[in-house]
């Protein structure tokens, strides 16, 4: 199978008219520009078809949008070059910043792309994204989409992509490395030294062999740290809200009480939910063993701060590792302060208690591995429509064209979710050969897409006003329960075509 990074370049098509060419623009979020081509092999016409000619068998044939070079991608908060190559070697135009911006710049930044990457802190809120007017797909280079309105970037049929995978490992190895630092009070010994002071003791430090590990959230991460806590001779125990199969001899606590009871360590990994704030607040420390241990690199709004620093201060928990906090900085300086926490001073002033700055993803690997799949999974979207991984929409899929299909287009359209949509669509293309077709619905979002094959460039105009039109006031109306809410919710969403 071809990788996305196999390139077939775009085709040349007969220029649309203006009006059309403005039209499409608007919709796609991409240009249309009759001048934009690739330098690629050569393409024939043949009367008004599109013809490419072949030297080999069925090979893939990649998608593009039209004009492809003036597809505009903003990068922000230093995407790993790996992902800047892929998207650039495909002739998008790539625009990358170090940092993230404030919302009123990131406004003015995003009006005019059609792409955006971003880590975990850039805010892309529902004002941001309202004013998005050419943004077809969000690609959030870390694990956590919360940073993104997803809802509303639904309704505006922009899928939005990240990475759950990519940086469980350097996550799961930071655990096992604070475990053992907070274990043997590593922070404070080398604080000390760094200070002038020596201070060899061994009182309160242990192996970490024998003691028990409690885990909150067995996902990627946590399943990973479960295997590495029991190379290094420890039991795992965990907690989670759906039943999971456990990995080697580790065991699913029915209750988080029951977990926070048993454990020596507790570390967190789960996502920013409404029901995870606050989630170890000061009745669950309350149910933690005496000189525990506590650990989270999830999310910071799951652990209720204060209460830790009030823990820590009686003795009832003996050291924690924060990687993550409610509010944190935009970039990198001394900016964790009270000014930004109202108890930083305090948290800082704590004994045997590691604070890092949201690492636990940041290894060369893990930054690596996850700009290569994101910034794939962006080209598929954008040149194939292909939204397995998105988040907010449909996982919808179609069988790649080859080269041996040359007079095909591919229609995608984005609706609202209300019945007589697929009637209206199917009608318009029932008029014409649809080789494959998939849709489905996610919420009020449905994504449909269709091969068609036998077409020309008047073809395809034609598809595309008439699905265009299906937006209109006019059929909203057929659709809807009341004249006041058809005015309200148009059926359309988005129409994309790829040649």
């Amino acid at each position: 199978m071809s990788s996305a990074l196999d390139v077939t370049e775009a085709l040349d098509i007969e220029p649309p008219t203006t009006e059309l060419a403005r039209r499409v623009s608007s919709s796609l979020g991409l240009s249309t520009s009759p001048t934009g081509t690739f330098h690629g092999p050569p393409w024939t016409k043949t009367g008004t078809s599109l013809t490419r000619t072949t030297t080999g068998g069925a090979s893939h044939k990649q998608l593009k949008p039209f004009a492809a070079e003036e597809i505009k991608i903003l990068l922000l908060e230093n995407v790993n070059t790996t992902g800047q190559d892929i998207l650039r070697s495909q002739g998008y135009q790539v625009t990358a910043l170090k940092s993230s911006l404030p919302e009123d710049e990131l406004i003015e930044k995003i009006r005019d792309v059609s792409v955006i990457g971003i880590r975990s802190k850039t805010k892309l809120t529902a004002r941001v994204l309202r004013e998005a007017k050419n943004l077809i797909v969000v690609g959030c280079f870390c694990i956590g989409t919360n940073q993104v309105d997803t809802k509303v970037a639904a309704e505006r049929g922009i899928a939005v992509f990240n990475s759950p995978f990519s940086n469980s490992r350097s996550v799961a190895e930071l655990i096992i490395g604070e475990i053992i630092s907070l274990a043997r009070q590593l922070g404070d010994r080398s604080n000390e030294m760094h200070k002038g002071t020596w201070n060899k003791v061994s009182n309160g430090c242990w192996e970490i062999r024998g003691k028990t590990l409690g885990i909150i959230g067995y996902g990627h991460i946590g399943s990973q740290l479960s295997v590495l806590a029991e190379a290094f001779g420890m039991s795992v125990i965990f907690y989670d809200v759906v039943n999971l199969m456990a990995l080697g001899t580790a065991k699913q606590k029915p209750t988080l009480e029951a977990m926070l009871g048993t454990a020596d360590f507790v570390t967190c990994h789960v996502p920013e939910l409404p029901e995870t704030k606050n989630m170890l607040g000061r009745k669950e420390l309350g149910y933690m063993k005496d000189g525990s241990y506590l650990i989270n690199a999830s999310r910071g709004s799951v652990i209720d701060i204060p209460a830790l620093i009030d823990a820590m201060r009686s003795g009832k928990i003996a050291g924690a590792a924060l990687d993550v906090y409610p509010a944190e900085p935009a970039g990198n300086g001394d900016y964790f302060t009270n000014e930004l926490n109202p108890w930083a001073e305090d948290l800082r002033s704590l004994k045997n208690i590691i604070l890092t700055p949201h690492i636990g993803g940041s290894t060369e690997e893990a930054q690596s591995a996850i700009g290569i799949e994101v910034s794939e999974a962006l080209v598929r979207y954008v040149n194939e429509g292909i939204t397995l991984g998105a988040v907010n929409m449909p996982e919808v899929n179609l069988r790649s064209l080859t080269m041996d299909e040359p007079n095909h287009v591919r229609v995608i359209y984005i609706h609202r979710n209300i019945p007589g949509v697929l009637r209206g669509v199917n009608a318009i293309l029932g008029d014409h050969n649809v080789d494959k077709q998939m849709t489905d619905s996610r919420g009020d979002v449905a994504y449909l897409m269709a091969d068609i094959s036998d077409v020309n460039v008047t073809v395809i105009k034609d598809i595309y006003q008439r699905l265009e039109s299906l937006g209109g006031k006019g059929f909203s109306t057929t659709l809807a329960l009341d004249a006041q809410s058809a005015n309200e919710v148009p059926a359309r969403i988005m129409t994309r075509v790829l040649y």
